[in-house]
């Protein structure tokens, strides 16, 4: 779960109201969605895997600004 300091959020919701591309909030999902691969392709890794095929992200909103990042795929074995 990541969040990003009160003073962006702020900075985010005038944007919001003004118009624009909330910077704040697509930089956090970036470096989250960057660490949600790093972790999936780490536990492909600890069970032999060679390869993670087929990755999907998905976000959802959980309360307020908040929101969930979800990347899944499939691991495969490439070779013996």
């Amino acid at each position: 779960m990541f969040a990003i300091w009160l003073g962006k959020d702020l900075s985010a919701l005038v944007r919001l109201i003004l118009g624009g591309e909330l910077t704040e909030y697509t930089e956090m999902m970036g470096k989250a969605r960057e660490t949600a691969s790093q972790r999936m392709i780490a536990q492909a890794a600890a069970v032999g895997a060679d390869a993670v095929i087929n990755i999907r992200y998905m976000t959802t909103s959980v309360v307020g600004s908040a929101a969930e990042l979800l990347v899944y795929g499939t691991a495969v074995k490439l070779s013996d």
